[in-house]
């Protein structure tokens, strides 16, 4: 189960979360849960093979206010650094920064299907 404390020792910034969703944890949670099912990564990931890097920017760019909003910090790195490669278009091996977020959102998946 998904708790605040877990997500503060996974490196999420959860008192600035908290204090975009008023403090409210249960509200913050819940966000966080949506955000684990999300599937913009993948779509992320699909644009980038393809090499859409409008798609991708798109993708990016909305993972990063998702995960920024939730200050889950260790995934928006790594997204945030793509968005603005993506922003100008630049034409680069995406696949370490993108292996990372996928890394890091697992780490955090696996957090929350812990006991």
């Amino acid at each position: 189960m998904l708790t605040v404390e877990k997500l503060k020792e996974y490196g999420a910034d959860t008192g600035e979360g908290l204090s975009r969703c008023m403090n409210n944890e249960a509200f913050y949670l819940r966000l966080v849960g949506m955000a684990l099912a999300d599937d913009k990564l993948e779509k992320l990931g699909e644009a980038l093979e393809a090499g859409d890097l409008d798609r991708a920017f798109e993708a990016a760019h909305a993972l990063k206010g998702m995960y920024g909003n939730l200050s889950l910090t260790p995934v928006y790195a790594p997204v945030y650094e793509m968005t603005e490669l993506l922003r100008k278009r630049t034409q680069t091996d995406y696949s370490p920064l993108l292996a990372e977020a996928k890394r890091q959102m697992q780490a955090l998946v696996s957090l929350a299907n812990s006991d």
